[in-house]
């Protein structure tokens, strides 16, 4: 009897367990398929999210006339074919001179070099003594060329030189003389946005390396340093040893292509570096850019031999991308010469244009030589946001300024519709 008790009780027991073990079950499998549910939640609204920010850019970026990126990008078969060679899946990374490249193996240095022996001509540089890199931007290019002088001059006279720029010229060369802990003497510019020469003659410290940074088109007039005025003070000091920068972010990218190609030519104007980027004229749809410079400056640097890598390493950066010039080296071949020259030539004719027809509005504008960036008395916020102009103050134009860089995506019909803008905001002001 009393075994018959204990079995019973044993099997109440038995079945309890098994009832808890269902129940937990339960909730647990309730519980995994609401962590499912959550993360799946979680998953679309960050697509979500994502989906609005590209519907964003792309709504906007054919209103934006203020800042200087070429918004007709086209490299949508450069990452078809980048997914479809399966290069995607690979890490490659340009750590290295594209100029000694002992294991072409996990890098794309040697499409480095094809780039800039392409582009080096036109700017006058001798293909037996060049040297250079794809940057990640203009301000990379300013800043190797900031470095690479400075050292050059330190080599050369045992001194550290005066870095002089023009107070109108980008913000990029005052950071990285900080950076650099380099003297910096800022020079005024004239009503053109130009580094005005007898200003610069008074600033000159005659006992020290001159590092000259010149403006090829300031960021907002667009001015373009007169180098044969500067080049004319500094001869006059014959002791002194000088190392010349061309920042030319966006006018060296067209410049090239257009009937005013000497301005950039090292041969005409002679010049030791040069900056120029590669997201403003050339497509491409990142922060990108070009240094040039002499093998001779080059060899004039601390070397930096890095055993692993074969060779001298004077660059900054130690590792860089490898896609970035594969995009320049696909531009290359897919735009070429004669693109080139057509865009630029456009946008140079597109910006003569609207100077033309701010001039028969009445509204006061202004435009430099060479130059496809117009700047004029600012409009209403409204016109202002509306076509994302960029603002600036100048007492001596009148006060509150906004300027339009003419870049591809910048079209006639674009503009049009500005004007209209402004047309009917000039006669309700009238009115």
């Amino acid at each position: 009897m009393l075994s018959n008790v204990k079995a019973k009780i044993l099997a109440c027991i038995v079945f309890t367990f098994v009832l808890m073990g269902i129940s937990c079950a339960t909730a647990l499998a309730a519980d995994s398929a609401s962590d499912v549910t959550s993360a799946s939640t979680v998953t679309d609204l960050a697509q979500e999210r994502l989906d609005r920010f590209a519907a964003s850019v792309l709504e906007l970026k054919t209103q934006s006339f203020g800042y200087p990126g070429n918004q007709n990008v086209q490299l949508t078969d450069f990452y078809r074919w980048l997914i479809d060679s399966g290069l995607d899946t690979a890490i490659v990374n340009n750590a290295g001179d594209p100029f000694n490249n002992t294991d072409p193996s996990l890098n794309a240095l040697d499409f480095e070099r094809e780039v800039i022996e392409f582009f080096a001509p036109m700017y006058g540089f001798d293909l037996n003594d060049l040297w250079g890199i794809v940057t990640f931007s203009g301000t990379d290019g300013n800043d190797h060329g900031i470095y690479f002088g400075a050292k050059y001059l330190e080599k050369k006279t045992g001194k550290k030189p005066v870095m002089y720029v023009s107070d109108a010229a980008h913000y990029s060369n005052m950071r990285l003389a900080d950076l650099q802990n380099l003297d910096l003497v800022l020079i005024p510019s004239d009503v053109h946005g130009r580094m005005i020469p007898e200003e610069l003659e008074k600033a000159l410290v005659t006992d020290r390396p001159a590092l000259m940074v010149y403006a090829m088109g300031t960021t907002f007039k667009g001015g373009i340093d007169d180098q044969d005025a500067l080049n004319a003070v500094l001869a006059k000091h014959p002791d002194i040893e000088v190392y010349r920068h061309v920042d030319a972010a966006l006018f060296g990218g067209f410049l090239p292509y257009t009937k005013y190609r000497d301005a950039v030519n090292r041969n005409v104007h002679p010049f030791d570096s040069i900056a120029i980027s590669g997201h403003k004229f050339f497509g491409m749809d990142e922060p990108a850019g070009l240094f040039l410079t002499t093998m001779e400056v080059k060899e004039n640097q601390n070397p930096f031999n890095v055993t692993y890598l074969n060779g001298s390493m004077p660059m900054i950066n130690c590792s860089r991308s490898a896609i970035t010039p594969l995009k320049f080296w696909w531009i290359i071949h897919h735009v070429g010469i004669e693109g080139f020259a057509e865009q630029a030539n456009g946008m140079l004719a597109r910006a003569g244009w609207l100077k033309g027809e701010l001039d028969r509005l009445g509204w006061p504008a202004w435009i430099e030589p060479m130059s496809n960036t117009v700047y004029f008395m600012r409009p209403s916020d409204e016109i202002a946001e509306k076509y994302t102009l960029a603002p600036d103050y100048d007492d001596s134009l009148g006060g509150e300024l906004s300027h339009i860089v003419v870049m591809q995506h910048v079209t006639e019909d674009r503009l049009q519709e500005f004007l209209d803008d402004l047309e009917k905001e000039i006669l309700a002001d009238a009115a």
